[in-house]
């Protein structure tokens, strides 16, 4: 006589990932919040210091980061992942496309950072370490694997991939347009503000033309890594059943 053991053990598995889901979502979140306040707090001390005559310049500057823009988007998705598996809101679509714009920026920022801005030297005091390191590494890899380990099955379409370049190039217009227009002069002895090197027209020999290649390169990096969450998430979804986010 034969019998099948009930499953109970892959749905405590499967219970007891959702729970660490849910605290590492709610530690992230609070870390996230932690990293970006900490950072404000020291950038602010670091202008009242040397005496910066125009600090919600400076305010408006370290709001126009893409790094911090980047956090502050996963911090509220992540929040509203915890919320729902409390119980509330609901999932739906809209919402996993959110995720997975969220979720590409991420990994773009810690990319990026990693890649071509590690190595660059700040003033002094300007930086909090241990922040710099959640905004740009920890937080970008949590995302990721938030992504990769998920229970949940996301309802994404190919064409969603359209959605996640708006805000890239809705920011890369803005940082354009506004870097000229900003009075750098107290702080590095330059007319205008970029808020990375690669973006400055002066530091290529090509001027704008380096600009143009490094803002193609990291289009690319967009794209990619967002067609990449999407074709991970439709292999997935085709092996799953939807349960809680």
């Amino acid at each position: 006589m034969s019998s099948t053991a009930p499953a109970v053990p892959s749905a405590t598995a499967a219970s007891l990932s959702r729970r660490l889901l849910l605290v590492g979502r709610a530690v992230m979140v609070l870390l996230i919040l932690a990293a970006v306040v900490g950072q404000l707090v020291t950038s602010l001390g670091f202008w009242a210091d040397r005496g910066d005559p125009d600090i919600g310049q400076n305010l408006v500057n370290f709001f126009s980061f893409f790094t911090i823009e980047s956090n502050l988007l996963a911090m509220v998705v992540l929040g509203i992942l915890v919320a729902a598996q409390l119980g509330r809101p609901r999932i739906a679509r809209r919402f996993d496309v959110l995720l997975l714009c969220a979720s590409t920026y991420m990994v773009v920022t810690g990319v990026v950072y990693n890649a071509l801005l590690r190595g660059i030297e700040l003033p002094q005091g300007s930086t909090l370490g241990w922040s710099n390191e959640v905004l740009h590494l920890v937080a970008p890899l949590w995302m990721l694997l938030d992504w990769l380990l998920s229970p949940r099955r996301r309802d994404l379409q190919w064409r969603d991939l359209g959605v996640v370049a708006i805000f890239p190039l809705v920011w890369l217009a803005y940082t354009l347009l506004r870097a000229p227009l900003v009075d750098d002069t107290f702080a590095s002895g330059h007319a205008y503000w970029y808020p990375y090197p690669f973006l400055n027209p002066e530091n290529h020999a090509n001027g704008y033309g380096g600009v143009v290649f490094w803002c193609v390169i990291v289009a690319v990096v967009v794209l990619l890594g967002g067609a990449l969450l999407i074709a991970y998430a439709r292999w997935r979804a085709r092996r799953l059943e939807p349960v809680a986010a």
